[in-house]
């Protein structure tokens, strides 16, 4: 088979490829292709990813190309893992918001908003060239953000697309180490819409564990949610990293004022790795890899797209529709939930209802979504505005005009409407 990567000369891209030469044997992967506009990054990437599967053995190519059409001819899967505006347009989406006093960040608020007119028309030309030039019924894996924004564009479009995030699987690993038992003993009951999820449960062998985590393993679950593990307790639930927004907003605007943001350590740490990626002994994806965000990426895609392939009809989170599975959304929504992975796509697990307090906020932003999905498709100042005032992070009129405003100044470039 053969997967091509859109958005492959990331400076992310050695962790994924480092799944592939290590877990993809069982898929017959022939070509991992990887293609971007920047020849520059492909020719530093693509060497490295070369070595990387001669280390370990693998049979299949690893190729690469600044051609869309040539990249994705013949591909089963096409992964797509882009970001417009590079780190540049991170750091304004991470900054702009603060003159408001709200929330600077790149997948949720006005910031996730800004990246999501950038992307989802990007995206959406990458799904025809792929409907053109791939294989007939190729999946589209989706890991771009906002995945949920990108993922509901992508299937109100009628391509064959499933969403793909990291949290699920960093919270099973976290778990796993905390409780010294491998991950796949665990089962968690994952719910919500993605970068707005809950750990309601964690089974080991069927035996729920989440009152053990939450009672023994309090420096774990801060580090990895940012959360007092008093504030867990009270929840009695595990949120993800991202729920911080919401829950600690004002102190997250104070902590902005004197914290570096992170697009410029990440953008100083891909200057980094690109010195690293250039060296011909190195064979492996090296340790500063782990600072570049993103942990297990590469093994979920890899359980995801073997999954899809082979028909295995195994248990993973994914970002998929909602159909019936919550009462309170439509059923064009997009949730981020457990599911049977098949080759014709995933299928919802059932699951419990959700909590007050839970439904409330993913009502909230799944409204929110859906207006700004209008947002990327059509334009106009109204359409951006109406979805700041409906997200939890903006709401205010004073507020949601002046980011709509920031939102057409910095991001002129990108938007061929604004």
């Amino acid at each position: 088979m053969k997967i091509a990567v859109v958005g492959g000369g990331s400076t992310y891209t050695p962790e994924l490829i480092d799944g592939f030469a290590r877990l993809s044997r069982v898929l017959g992967l022939a070509e991992l292709t990887l293609i971007d506009p920047a020849e520059d990054r492909l020719n530093l990437v693509g060497p490295l990813g070369q070595r990387m599967f001669a280390r370990e053995q693998h049979p299949g190519a690893v190729t690469w190309t600044t051609s869309l059409e040539a990249g994705l001819a013949d591909a089963d899967i096409v992964l797509i893992q882009l970001r417009v505006g590079g780190q540049t347009a991170r750091l304004s989406d991470e900054t702009f918001p603060l003159e408001c006093g709200c929330v600077g960040q790149e997948t949720t608020g006005a910031g996730g908003l800004a990246k999501a007119l950038r992307t989802v028309p990007k995206v959406l030309e990458i799904a025809e060239a792929v409907r053109r030039f791939a294989k007939p019924n190729a999946w589209i894996v989706d890991f771009t953000n906002p995945v949920g924004i990108v993922t509901r564009a992508l299937l109100d479009a009628g391509h064959r697309a499933v969403g793909l995030c990291n949290v699920a699987i960093g919270f099973q690993r976290t778990f796993a180490k905390a409780l010294k038992v491998e991950p796949s003993r665990l089962t968690i009951d994952h719910v919500g819409l993605n970068h707005l999820t809950w750990e309601r449960s964690v089974l080991l062998d069927g035996v729920e564990m989440l009152p053990e985590l939450l009672a023994n393993h309090a420096a774990e679950l801060e580090e990895h949610t940012h959360q007092s593990i008093g504030q867990l307790r009270r929840l009695g639930s595990i949120p993800s990293y991202y729920l911080q927004f919401f829950y600690r907003h004002d102190q997250v605007v104070r902590e902005a004022a004197t914290t570096q943001p992170r697009a410029a350590f990440v953008a100083q740490v891909e200057r980094e790795l690109l010195e690293l990626y250039a060296d011909p002994k190195l064979n492996t994806k090296p340790e500063q890899l782990a600072s570049r965000g993103g942990a297990f990426y590469s093994e979920a895609a890899v359980d995801l797209i073997t999954s899809l392939h082979t028909n295995r009809g195994d248990r993973q989170v994914v970002n998929m529709r909602n159909g019936s599975t919550f009462a309170q959304l439509s059923p064009d929504a997009v949730v981020e939930i457990p599911a049977r992975i098949t080759a014709d796509g995933p299928i919802a697990e059932p699951l419990a209802v959700l909590a007050p307090l839970e439904a409330g906020l993913i009502s909230h932003v799944s409204a929110y979504e859906q207006l700004a999905v209008e947002a990327a498709l059509h334009g106009g100042r109204d359409r951006v505005f109406r979805a700041l005032l409906a997200h939890p992070l903006v709401g205010q009129y004073e507020q949601a005009d002046t980011l709509t405003d920031a939102i057409l100044r910095e991001n002129k470039a990108h938007l061929a409407w604004a």
